[in-house]
């Protein structure tokens, strides 16, 4: 599954679960609780006992959704999860969480990973006071994130960083009124609000090795 750019309810659909914490997609699921498409409603979700196989690779899937990246990126985190002390399945969360685009995102400053990326990519986001487009950064702790002077009016900015109130995990130290944030210490697996079960993941790549 690629970076996907079309409607976002329809994926949380085929998969049957919100995994963008919305108010406007949980009132879709819960109004069309089946899969999208034609037959949909005919369907509706699969019952009985899967294979390991689809079982794994609807994890990796839901994965590669949540924090908007392609196959090839996912299986180099593995990969890299891999070479790291540890449970290579919360290596590849912390890494994956760590990416630019996402702790932006995570700390209030884009209404969705898409808009943090898109902040990014523009040229919007600054790490240490130089400036960065590479959605893809791996953020150090003590690494300072800002946003560009020329957003910091925008209304949209403005609006996202108002209503994130203290939502920010606790790895994230925010400071709204400045519109910068820091990352203070390595994510911890019980604090990255992701709904996926990585140890499935790892599995999944574990065949292809």
């Amino acid at each position: 599954m690629g970076s996907y750019h079309g409607p976002k309810a329809r994926v949380q659909r085929r998969f049957g679960e919100v995994l963008i914490p919305r108010p406007k997609y949980q009132k879709i699921l819960e109004k069309r609780a089946y899969p999208p498409g034609e037959h949909g409603k005919e369907k509706q979700y699969r019952s009985g006992r899967r294979s390991d196989y689809g079982v794994q690779l609807e994890e990796k899937q839901k994965l590669a959704f949540i924090y908007n990246i392609r196959e090839r990126q996912m299986r180099r985190y593995y990969l890299r999860a891999m070479q790291q002390t540890g449970a290579t399945g919360a290596n590849m969360l912390s890494l994956l969480e760590r990416r630019l685009d996402n702790l932006v995102y995570r700390a209030g400053f884009a209404a969705t990973i898409w808009a943090a990326r898109q902040l990014v990519s523009h040229g919007h986001i600054l790490v240490n006071g130089q400036r960065l487009d590479l959605p893809s950064y791996s953020v150090r702790p003590g690494d300072a994130i800002a946003i560009s002077e020329k957003m910091r009016s925008n209304p949209h900015i403005i609006e996202w960083v108002e209503s994130s109130g203290a939502g920010a995990p606790g790895y994230l130290e925010v400071h709204p009124e400045q519109f910068t944030f820091t990352l203070t210490r390595l994510p911890e697996r019980r604090e990255i609000p992701v709904p996926v079960q990585e140890q499935l993941v790892v599995e999944f790549y574990n065949r292809l090795t």
